[in-house]
């Protein structure tokens, strides 16, 4: 493929994703790689053009990854000839890892998809454009093509993709809403968990209203203005609020019968890639989380 610059002073890897139709990051792994020239000679991602330079790239063939297909129900509540939208239940991996190699979603999805998925970065994908944690539930979207995939991954880095979080917290929030605005990076000595600091960090913004109060607890909606790993459940601990059953960034026991987070991704907007029209999916509660403000109700 062949593009001419049309910019003066524009980094090569911010041209390629907007000329190109991809990610900045896909388009920074392309010139890592080696398969994109300015001109004829190697380029480096941070090389700034002139109007007319020729940018010429190659994207590799979509190679299959070495992941079992597997029979399992999805909850699809949305579906298209683009995208899907996928309700996951809690407990359910997203990625296969360590202990996790064929009862994933991603292996569901290879099942159930066969060979409509994305091949982003000449690696065959199935399609997952965002990620939840294990013991979150709720909605995830899955591109099927990688012009999807593209236009979503577009979406989600200048924040126009909404997503609605339901949770319910320790302590009462007195205040009815509010926000977090605190960079967030690996924890300087656990790299299994995630904290708030200055130290390689991103910045990280996560906003949240009271639903409803209870004794000892709060119900808060959480809107995500960034989407940085275990976003909310670092946030709320930050400030004081863990949330019920998250024994990593909480309390260490188990409370009310809940020994993995209260944590439901019920909403999720976004334009549609191929036309831009909105598109709006939502899940209910899900039983625990119902069963939980059950027991709170009780309690007065």
């Amino acid at each position: 493929m062949i593009l001419y610059a049309d910019q003066e002073g524009e980094r090569l890897d911010a041209f390629l994703a907007r000329s190109g139709g991809m990610t900045r990051s896909a388009a920074q792994r392309l010139i890592e790689d080696g398969l994109v020239k300015r001109n004829g000679k190697a380029a480096k991602k941070n090389d700034r053009l002139l109007p007319g330079d020729e940018i010429s790239y190659h994207v590799p063939e979509a190679k299959a990854v070495d992941i079992a297909p597997t029979e399992m129900r999805l909850d699809i509540v949305y579906e298209d000839e683009d995208l899907l939208v996928i309700n996951k239940p809690k407990g359910l991996v997203v990625h296969p890892a360590a202990g996790h190699s064929d009862d994933t979603l991603v292996n569901g999805l290879l099942y159930a998809l066969g060979d409509s998925l994305s091949g982003i970065n000449g690696e065959l994908r199935p399609g997952i454009v965002h990620r939840i944690d294990k013991d979150t539930s709720g909605l995830l979207a899955v591109a099927k093509n990688d012009f999807a995939h593209t236009m979503l991954a577009s979406q989600l880095k200048d924040h126009t993709m909404a997503r609605t979080y339901e949770a319910i917290v320790c302590g009462t929030l007195k205040e009815d809403s509010g926000t977090v605005d605190a960079p967030i990076g690996r924890h300087p000595s656990d790299r299994k968990k995630m904290c708030v600091t200055q130290r390689n960090s991103k910045n990280a913004v996560t906003h949240w209203e009271v639903v409803r109060r209870y004794r000892g607890y709060t119900h808060i909606r959480c809107k995500l203005e960034t989407g940085r790993t275990h976003q909310i459940r670092v946030h709320m601990a930050y400030i004081g609020h863990p949330i019920l059953g998250d024994r990593v960034y909480g309390h260490k026991k188990p409370e009310l019968g809940q020994d993995s987070q209260c944590l439901h991704a019920g909403a999720l907007c976004f334009q549609h890639p191929r036309d831009g029209h909105p598109v709006m999916v939502f899940a209910e509660l899900p039983p625990y989380f119902k069963e939980v403000l059950e027991k709170l109700e009780r309690m007065g």
